[in-house]
């Protein structure tokens, strides 16, 4: 339990060779005493407990120590943390946004660590990251677990896990100013270092805050780290270059090329034309269905948004499926969307 109830006592000095000097103080009328070898080593051991006591710190009555000594002797890895993190969000998370997490932690985990000496090759270390430690499955009770503990990985991706698991900074450590500026760096970076597009540094940057958040929520860190660092990603042009923007007539022969590649084809041309000229978004070009469009030979035709299907790979869906079905994004899950036009 913590308490603000905290008395401090002076240094005495005890028949002992080995530590003849003692500190005590009390912590919610529960005794606590340390012994020191000199008198400096008290007196210095003294002035930390004052300082938190002046800090309006608490302290835990059962150990005796100022919460934030506790927080850091029981801080879990970086890596425990992400991994615990990843787990809780996943099943309310949609398929897209659980590879969005599984992302940025793969991002930032392998640059909190303590050394790199013997790390395994970076390549094989993404992968065991973001599809083993990050990424869940289900197990027989029906509940959620880390795809690593559920079915056993491949002897290098054991082998890489437990290395990252070894070397892995202190979630304590890791609010440390260098740290985060490592770990922003990462997020700003491609895997070839260079700069990331703006959207996608604060994306990841939302994910890496979150699991900050969560670490608060569970006493683990006493707030954001990030909220106290003064960093920008370097800057980005992602505007858009209408010299690549294919023109009405451009599209229109790109779309009869592509019509021209067989039934795929036909199926594309549809597609593209949705993206062209409704500016769908893909996911929900994918999801409508023939009975969804109202399309005449002549004068104004519509289209019905009901949906997405965004194709995300089958070890992030629910249903081992390559897709996922979501309502439109940004809206009610069961919100439409009419699409009007002139062909």
């Amino acid at each position: 339990m913590l308490t603000y109830d905290v008395r401090v006592w002076g240094i005495r000095s005890r028949n002992s060779k080995s530590a003849p000097f003692q500190l005590r103080w009390l912590v919610g009328g529960t005794q606590h005493q340390q012994p020191f070898q000199t008198k400096t080593q008290a007196d210095g051991r003294r002035s930390e407990l004052l300082s938190a006591v002046r800090n309006r710190e608490q302290f835990d009555t059962k150990t005796g120590l100022p919460a934030s000594e506790l927080r850091a002797l029981n801080s879990p890895t970086w890596y425990a943390h992400a991994c615990a993190y990843a787990l809780m969000k996943w099943p309310e998370a949609a398929a897209k946004h659980r590879v969005g997490i599984a992302e940025a932690l793969t991002n930032v985990t392998p640059v909190l660590v303590t050394t790199t000496k013997g790390s395994p090759d970076p390549k094989l270390l993404r992968y065991a990251l973001r599809s083993w430690a990050f990424q869940a499955t289900r197990t027989t009770d029906g509940d959620h677990a880390s795809r690593k503990d559920v079915t056993p990985p491949p002897d290098e991706v054991t082998a890489a896990l437990r290395w990252i698991a070894e070397h892995s900074l202190q979630l304590a450590e890791v609010g440390e100013s260098a740290h985060l500026r490592r770990a922003l760096t990462a997020l700003s970076r491609k895997l070839d270092g260079s700069r990331a597009a703006d959207n996608t540094f604060r994306r990841k940057r939302t994910v890496l805050s979150s699991a900050f958040r969560y670490a608060v929520e569970l006493d683990l860190m006493p707030n954001n780290p990030l909220s106290r660092i003064d960093w920008a990603p370097p800057q980005t042009d992602d505007e858009v270059d209408f010299g690549y923007v294919p023109g009405p007539a451009q599209a229109r022969e790109l779309m009869k090329a592509v019509q021209g590649q067989g039934l795929r084809g036909e199926h594309l041309h549809s597609f593209f034309g949705c993206l062209y000229y409704a500016a769908t978004r893909p996911s929900e070009a994918a999801h409508l269905k023939r009975t969804d469009c109202k399309l005449p030979k002549h004068g104004w035709g519509e289209l019905l948004l009901q949906g997405s299907r965004p194709e995300v790979g089958s070890g992030w869906t629910d249903d081992g499926k390559s897709y996922e079905e979501r309502g439109l994004k940004r809206r009610a899950r069961k919100s439409s969307s009419h699409l009007v036009g002139s062909r």
